[in-house]
């Protein structure tokens, strides 16, 4: 008996100890706090990128060119996160995580602000491009610093639950900023992501931890990542296998107004059925990626894929359509396999790694919409949008299909090194 009471008061020492510990890795703040405040920066995110490509035909209008001209801004966003991405994560990695969000959140800010008072073409290419510079660093750090505090066995679930505010945004924020756009015009919705942007700054500053600079971090040490065949693969598959979904998204709402006859609202309707495919994807993909990364962004890649037809069989029905894009939602789970196969194969570049998977995310952003606005310009229609996104789906599977063989052989010659 006495025996048997010692284990017990020793189990709830160590579970005590554990508690104390996790409470000291994380601060003063909850995980969970954090990891929210972490996702809603990436809410704020999610909800410019996005909702600039809902908003498209009226900044359109406004500036007096055609939608296919106006989907160069979208471009010019993606080009931006490409560009900040290596940038910022090289030449300030030795600055604390910490400090780096909080920076980042402020210049995002003044991106959308710049936005928002934009008077032309070229200044609004020119504010979007400046908005996406810290998008993909962003992203990276914020995964990393909640994929460090949750710890090895939970680092899917940690990356799912920062995505999960990208998610969130396309159910709440991007529906609504579009709905606000319609009503105030678009200019309204860009000045309310600024706002957000601070607020999203001041609370990581409040709540996430400061564990000091990184005097350690070396940039050539980070752009090794650039040199890594199974890194580089990852990348390319996200770069050109996520082109599906947004050679769809960005010509949506043109493509809603011009092939039916439904009220405009169903606009904001069918970008909220997305958003919900979007989360359950994200969802989906957290709990059951990790120990089968390869399968599970195979099975997003080619459900994103087969969608996309889907979605050009359909044009003309807001009903199918609406049901595709939910699909073409689920499908961008894909993220989260992708992003932790890069913490698996980054080795000590995991920064610019984990940054660089959300630039080639958003070179996907800027190929799909340039492909599919060139099939607009050619005559296509916008059925062409989506058989766009199943080329690009097919491009991406074979790009897995050499992340496949890589591996194997990889395992091969380490097997034959080990005998």
């Amino acid at each position: 008996m006495t025996n048997k009471t010692e284990k017990i008061f020793s189990d709830q020492a160590s579970s005590k100890k554990a508690c104390s510990e996790q409470t000291s890795a994380v601060g003063e703040y909850s995980l969970a706090t954090i990891t929210f405040w972490l996702a809603f920066g990436t809410f704020v995110i999610g909800c410019s990128e996005f909702a600039a490509m809902g908003l498209l035909p009226y900044f359109a209008e406004d500036f007096g060119i055609t939608e296919n001209v106006a989907g160069h801004a979208i471009s010019a966003y993606a080009i931006g996160v490409v560009v900040g991405a290596p940038l910022i994560t090289i030449f300030f990695s030795r600055l604390a995580r910490r400090t780096m969000l909080i920076s980042m959140m402020i210049f995002y800010a003044g991106g959308n602000l710049l936005t928002a008072l934009a008077w032309s073409e070229w200044t609004m290419n020119i504010a979007r491009f400046i908005a996406g510079l810290p998008h993909g660093a962003y992203f990276g750090i914020a995964m990393l610093f909640a994929a460090d505090i949750a710890g090895k066995n939970k680092r899917a679930q940690a990356v799912s639950n920062v995505i999960l505010g990208l998610a969130i945004a396309n159910i709440i924020g991007v529906p609504s900023i579009s709905g606000i756009g319609q009503m105030f015009g678009w200019r309204t919705g860009f000045f309310i992501i600024s706002a957000f942007a601070l607020v999203t700054a001041l609370m990581v500053w409040k709540t996430a931890p400061y564990r000091g600079p990184n005097p350690d971090a070396k940039p050539l040490t980070e752009l090794k990542a650039l040199k890594n065949k199974d890194v580089l693969l990852v990348l390319l598959m996200g770069a050109i296998g996520f082109g599906g979904m947004f050679s769809v998204y960005s010509y949506f709402s043109a493509s809603y107004l011009n092939t039916t006859s439904s009220p405009e609202w169903g606009i904001s309707a069918t970008l909220l059925i997305y958003g919900i495919g979007v989360t359950l994807g994200n969802i989906i993909a957290g709990r059951y990626s990790e120990g089968r990364l390869l399968t599970s962004a195979i099975t997003f890649q080619v459900l994103l894929g087969l969608s996309a037809a889907a979605y050009a069989a359909s044009m003309g029905n807001p009903y199918l359509m609406a049901a595709s894009l939910f699909f073409i939602g689920i499908g961008g789970g894909m993220v989260v396999p992708l992003q932790t196969r890069l913490m698996d194969v980054a080795g000590e570049a995991q920064t610019l790694a984990g940054a660089m998977n959300h630039a080639a995310f958003n070179t996907a952003n800027a190929l799909g919409p340039w492909l599919a606005g060139m099939t607009l310009s050619a005559g296509y229609g916008y059925t062409s949008t989506g058989w766009v996104g199943l080329a690009l789906a097919g491009g991406g599977v074979l790009v897995w299909i050499a992340i496949v063989m890589t591996a194997r052989n990889t395992q091969v010659q380490t097997a034959t090194v080990s005998g």
